[in-house]
């Protein structure tokens, strides 16, 4: 499948039918221009994107592509990518709610809890009987909602009640599967729904505007009313990521055509957790979520997306387009803990929601085995060491605590049911290098604790882990017992960056610092599907209705979420501006007040969390904003690509490049440039005053071997809307500066606002 991208359309925001035809008759033209007839066009088209994303997808081969792609019309030409999902308490370490109650100085209150803004959900589906997603309470559809009624779940071609999963909350819900099903065959016509069938879209949708829901636990750990960012705010479903087993898949032309149904519906706020893998630098033109948020953004939509779940490398994040709002992923103050005891001398905490192991008098503690010591002899050490199917002897296996290592991933509950099957009583899962000390509780299927084998730096891992050993000789003297989870708030510190979450400097544009926020990702308790196991295998017989997750798509939701709160406060302000009032109240510090860590217990950097961890209720009020439109953007695009002629497509009327243009000055949130050796740095912002007529001061802090001077260093603003523009000049300090990026910040305030930037060179 490619996609034939062409830009933007001529028929303005409102496009009538006639115009829609017109499109999809423009698109069929221009492919029968190389397949020889417009019947052979409209059988290999697969979307027609008509309404605010021009272009089309096709199967198509690739010498047909070839010459498609030299017409001098069409900006790109790109096949399909599949992308991968990057898979409570949490409102409550972000200050919206404190032990239960809500302030008036919350954004809740002052937001009026997200009411009747509209957040679409690019995902897998959604639950829609759950409580999360209950109309009852609710006023009629907000007019500007344009989705016509559309609730395609269970039968909806055909039922006459097809509209009844559908509600007062729950306003739409849309499915795009073409592309999926040409790369791997037709659906099941019972499963060609809207409905969530892997718990991933049920999750994220209820994170970001999920109902007010009390008394909702997992397992009987996290006791307490989940609810989400924006908890009035009506919801709206778009199915773009399908699955025949456990692993699910988000086609591109699929999403393209989910983003340009939820310009047209009217929403305010997309979220979309999820992504490709490998950035790469054509990515801002040849990617069908950088496209779909340039056109979202254009039309005022707010496009959330998750940073990626491939760190802790860098230049490994993803959806890294300035327009678009890129999430990583960091804790809370909240985890779940069994104690573990090692040899009835060394106790250990571990990452757990089970009941623990049985405590009677005669059985109080259970001989422990290393997977390497219990692998059949065919099998590899590797594979062993991961517990991968078909690698452990239940012989070896049997009554004893199994422990496997943590092959990177944000979830080792498949390892948990290899050990089931191996007759293991319970499952320590130790993180591998590349998790730190970060600790994940999961649904295991048996008692089952996530750990850190560097906790106790007085236990030599080999020997109590029995790394190496023989099964004689040292695994059958290790004996251990596990305690029932107990859920501990109050965490200090938190937050910390997870090591999965994607990193930076981006690998498209370096000069667009990315990740922008970070925002909680970790062991979230949220709605799930009852269509599947809380561990996604079809083997599991389980179903709850509240799971919990990892991964920086559930970091996404969360400022989804947050950004519908601002939508109902500031209905006028920018996408831009919302994205900046959100980034420049963020906090670089944690609940010690101390510069946040990594899982590794290093000082992270912007590279890392962008502008810092998300504090709503500053968001709110943020003083001064940096906001950028549709032509900043333009510009931005000119300066990447210098080609006039792939401009002349993106916007309804015609757009010239300027004759020179500096990506560093685009007027984003953070700041980042270029290290020019002995030369000094001179870059450009503007800011917008969005509070009462007040003085603002600069104040920096410089990076190492740099100063920082800000001309002028102060702005006087008299009115809402006042803009003012000053300059940031970057020297060295002394000698010639080592070339590794270095990090300072610079800030406005009046007494009252903090505006801060951060500054990577």
């Amino acid at each position: 499948t490619y996609i034939v991208y062409l830009g933007g359309h001529s028929h303005g925001p409102n496009p009538s039918l006639d115009d829609l035809d017109s499109a999809t008759n423009s698109h069929y033209d221009l492919l029968a221009s190389i397949l020889g007839s417009h019947e052979k066009a409209k059988e290999a088209v697969m979307y027609s994107y008509n309404k605010h994303i021009n272009g089309f997808a096709a199967l198509l081969e690739d010498e047909e592509a070839s010459k498609i792609e030299k017409n001098s019309n069409v900006v790109s030409v790109f096949l399909s990518k599949e992308y991968k999902l990057h898979t409570t308490r949490s409102w409550d370490f972000l200050g919206l709610e404190k032990d239960g109650g809500i302030s008036l100085d919350s954004a809740w209150w002052k937001a009026r809890f997200g009411e009747d803004s509209i957040i679409a959900n690019l995902d897998s589906g959604v639950w829609p009987e759950h409580v999360s997603f209950s109309g009852i309470g609710y006023g009629p559809v907000p007019s500007k909602w344009r989705g016509n009624g559309v609730c395609e779940i269970d039968h909806f071609i055909t039922s006459s009640n097809a509209t009844t999963f559908c509600n007062r909350k729950l306003i739409g819900a849309r499915i795009f599967s073409k592309n999926y099903e040409a790369r791997y065959g037709n659906l099941n016509p019972a499963n060609l729904t809207a409905r969530d069938f892997i718990g991933h879209g049920t999750h994220t949708l209820s994170t970001a505007a999920g109902n007010f829901s009390p008394d909702v636990t997992i397992f009987g750990n996290g006791n307490g009313t989940a609810k989400g960012g924006s908890p009035r705010a009506r919801v709206a479903s778009y199915k773009v990521c399908w699955s025949k087993t456990d692993v699910a898949g988000c086609h591109e032309a699929d999403i393209l055509e989910a983003f340009d149904h939820a310009i047209n519906d009217g929403v305010d706020v997309i979220s979309t957790s999820l992504g490709g893998s490998d950035p790469y630098v054509e990515a801002l033109f040849t990617d069908g979520i950088s496209i779909g948020a340039f056109h979202a953004v254009a039309k005022n939509v707010v496009v959330v997306c998750s940073a990626g779940n491939d760190g802790p490398g860098p230049r490994t994040v993803t959806n890294v387009a300035p327009w678009s709002f890129t999430v990583a992923a960091s804790t809370i103050d909240r985890e779940f803990v069994s104690q573990i005891s090692i040899g009835g001398k060394h106790y250990i905490k571990g990452a757990s929601l089970s009941k623990g192991l049985p405590s009677g008098p005669s059985k109080k503690i259970y001989p422990m085995i290393h997977s390497i010591d219990a692998r059949f002899l065919n099998a590899t050490i590797q594979d062993a060491r991961y517990c991968k199917p078909r690698t452990l002897d239940p012989s070896k296996v049997k009554g004893k605590i199994l422990v496997c290592t943590r092959l990177h991933e944000t979830t080792s509950i498949a390892q948990g049911f290899e050990a089931a099957l191996a007759g293991a009583v319970a499952v320590f899962v130790i993180n591998d290098e590349k998790s730190g000390s970060l600790l994940l509780a999961e649904p295991h299927p048996l008692p089952g604790a996530s750990m850190d084998a560097n906790e106790d730096d007085d236990i030599d891992e080999r020997e109590w882990f029995g790394k190496g050993g023989t099964d004689n000789n040292i695994t059958r003297r290790m004996l251990a017992y596990m305690s029932a989870s107990t859920t501990y708030t109050g965490l200090k510190p938190a937050p910390i960056m997870a090591g999965f979450s994607s990193r930076g400097p981006s690998a498209v544009q370096p000069l667009i610092l990315k990740p922008d926020i970070t925002a909680p990702g970790v062991n979230i308790l949220a709605a799930y599907s009852l269509g599947t196991s809380p561990s996604n295998l079809p083997s599991d017989p389980r179903r709850i209705p509240y799971n919990l997750q990892q991964g920086t798509s559930m970091s996404c939701p969360h400022v989804a979420g947050i950004v519908g709160l601002l939508k109902t406060l500031h209905p006028s302000w920018s996408p831009a501006a919302i994205k900046s009032a959100i980034m420049t109240t963020a906090s670089r510090l944690d609940n010690t007040n101390q510069p946040i860590r990594d899982a590794f217990d290093k000082i992270s950097t912007p590279f890392e969390y962008g502008s810092g961890h998300i504090q709503p209720n500053l968001a709110t009020d943020p003083g001064l904003v940096y906001d950028l439109n549709t032509t900043d953007y333009l510009n931005f695009i000119c300066a990447s690509t210098h080609s006039q002629n792939l401009l002349k497509f993106f916007n309804e009327t015609s757009f010239t490049c300027p004759e020179y243009y500096n990506i560093e000055n685009l007027n984003y949130p953070s700041i980042t440039v270029y290290n020019r050796g002995l030369n000094t740095i001179n870059i450009t912002r503007t800011v917008t005053n969005v509070g009462s007529p007040s003085t603002y001061v600069a104040q920096a802090q410089h990076p190492e071997e740099f100063k920082v001077y800000v001309q002028p260093n102060s702005l006087t603003f008299t009115k809402i809307g006042e803009k003012k523009t000053f300059h940031v000049i970057l020297e060295v300090a002394s000698v010639p500066p080592s070339g590794f990026p270095v990090f300072g910040s610079l800030r406005w305030t009046n007494g009252n606002h903090i505006v801060t930037s951060p500054i990577v060179i």
